[in-house]
């Protein structure tokens, strides 16, 4: 009984890899939708997140049954919780990829982007997939080091969201209101999906820890200065 117990566990942490894989590849392709004006990848984005969301309905069947079937306590209890929030941040993602490619369709045979900003889409594009697949090993390898380190590379999709704004409010901007309206939304998806991405790394540190990783950073954060300097 207990072996197939943990092989569920175990079958639960291999639904949360696939769901982030997933998604890291949604919004790759999402991108390349939006850039290129590609309406059939668009597609294939838009109809590939009914897998994700399949994904999460069977992961929190599984592990809602463990819960009233094996009444786990102390780490269990805490992966089986904890897989549940990790699987609600990565449905998350694949609907904001999905947003991403559903602009793509609205705006198809026109691209949605200008080709001034091609560049800082498509960074942000691939920031947020490596963000992604970052996550998923995290998943895989529980490195809380690794897991740390997500917080400071969203730091980068911070900065691109902010020079986006810039191009926005600038007075050169040429590209009218409908086309400020639609990068403001790109902009704000990828910047959540970030988010999210660094909300899946922060739980599997709670998983491994039981700890928070705000608390865990503010605990290990380095004393500058020297004393009586």
């Amino acid at each position: 009984m207990r072996d197939a117990y943990h092989e569920e566990l175990d079958s639960i942490g291999e639904g949360l890899v696939e769901m982030a894989r997933l998604v890291g590849s949604a919004i790759g392709r999402a991108t390349t939708a939006i850039l290129d004006g590609d309406l059939k990848l668009a597609e294939t984005v838009i109809e590939g997140d009914k897998k994700v969301d399949e994904l999460q309905h069977d992961l929190e069947a599984r592990a809602i049954a463990l819960l009233a079937r094996q009444q786990p306590v102390a780490t269990d209890l805490r992966i089986v919780v904890t897989s549940l929030r990790m699987s609600a941040d990565l449905e998350r993602s694949g609907d904001l990829a999905q947003h991403v490619a559903k602009l793509a369709r609205l705006r198809f045979p026109e691209r949605a982007v200008p080709q001034d900003l091609h560049a800082t889409i498509l960074e942000m594009g691939q920031l947020a997939q490596r963000l992604m697949a970052k996550a998923a090993e995290v998943i895989v390898i529980k490195d809380v080091d690794l897991a740390m380190q997500l917080e400071q590379d969203d730091d980068e999709m911070d900065l691109l969201h902010r020079a986006l704004f810039q191009h926005l409010i600038d007075d050169r901007w040429q590209h009218g209101i409908e086309t400020a309206v639609d990068v403001t939304l790109l902009g704000r998806y990828y910047e959540r999906y970030a988010d999210h991405a660094v909300a899946v790394a922060k739980r599997v540190v709670y998983l491994v820890t039981g700890e928070h990783a705000d608390e865990l950073q503010a605990d290990i954060q380095p004393v500058t200065g020297v004393e009586g300097a």
